[in-house]
């Protein structure tokens, strides 16, 4: 059974331990809610909480599981999405607390996906009591490529991004899921993924992937401590290999594990 948890408080009164914590960022609470044990889902760019469905019933029966609609996606409060608020990663790991400190979570399992990944990290950085372990799928600190480091896009990749959006966002959405699910055998995933991005506000998609791809956590991953598991599938044209292997190096202690799948939402294409 699923449950909302949902205040029609005021917004602006928006604080730790406070139902407009939860109605923000419009957390379900699902699984075996009497179990001790949590597991908490953060989704990445373009995609909400229902991006977990294939994955969340193998925990249901023993785990209490949490998952949330990141600011400015899904069904979380449109009104909370301050544009010059949300322009790097820090403030969705602080609404990612706020979460947890209203659910009074201890040792919770905490999986994020692609920038939900970064935002975990972030979290379990600052806030390491609230979890046991991290699971990393498709994170990335740096999409941008370095000297001696390979993210896997140059600055004219961006931009070239940037200006596919302005330019015509509803064609570049089609594109762009296409070249992220990369499984052209099952058309119709890359076709739900793309009319989700359609849905969102031009600026908003801007905002959010300047959050994403300007940005560079490279060293502050070396900072957590939480065991962690990396799962990284093949083909992924956003997230090379590289990256996965960087992030196992800097974590200390890490395991990481390449799967047989393609693209990346290996938890939409291929849950099992």
């Amino acid at each position: 059974m699923v449950y909302n948890v949902f205040n029609t408080s005021n917004m602006s009164q928006d604080t730790p331990n406070s139902p407009e914590v939860l109605k923000k960022n419009n957390v379900t609470v699902a699984g075996n809610r009497a179990s001790e044990k949590t597991m908490i889902f953060v989704h990445g760019f373009g995609t909400d909480q229902t991006s977990w469905s294939r994955i969340t019933p193998a925990f249901n029966n023993d785990y209490r599981i949490v998952l949330l609609d990141n600011v400015g996606a899904g069904k979380a409060d449109p009104a909370a999405f301050v544009q010059n608020r949300y322009q790097r990663l820090e403030k969705y790991a602080d609404d990612l607390l706020d979460v947890c400190d209203s659910l009074s979570l201890k040792n919770a399992i905490l999986v994020g996906h692609s920038a939900g990944g970064m935002i975990s990290v972030l979290s379990g950085i600052r806030a390491p009591e609230y979890f046991s372990k991290i699971v990393l799928l498709g994170a990335s600190p740096r999409y941008l490529n370095d000297e001696h480091y390979l993210g896997g896009l140059t600055n004219t990749d961006i931009r070239d991004i940037y200006d596919a959006i302005q330019h015509n966002h509803w064609e570049w959405a089609i594109n762009f899921s296409k070249i992220a699910m990369k499984n052209p055998d099952k058309p119709d995933l890359a076709d739900h993924f793309a009319r989700t991005i359609q849905e969102i506000p031009t600026d908003r998609i801007l905002t959010v992937l300047h959050s994403i791809l300007q940005t560079d956590y490279r060293e502050e991953v070396s900072r957590l401590t939480i065991p962690t598991l990396i799962i990284q599938s093949q083909d992924d044209v956003f997230v090379p290999i590289q990256v996965a292997e960087f992030l196992h190096k800097k974590i200390n202690g890490s395991q990481l594990e390449a799967i047989h799948a393609s693209g990346h939402f290996p938890h939409i294409s291929a849950p099992e």
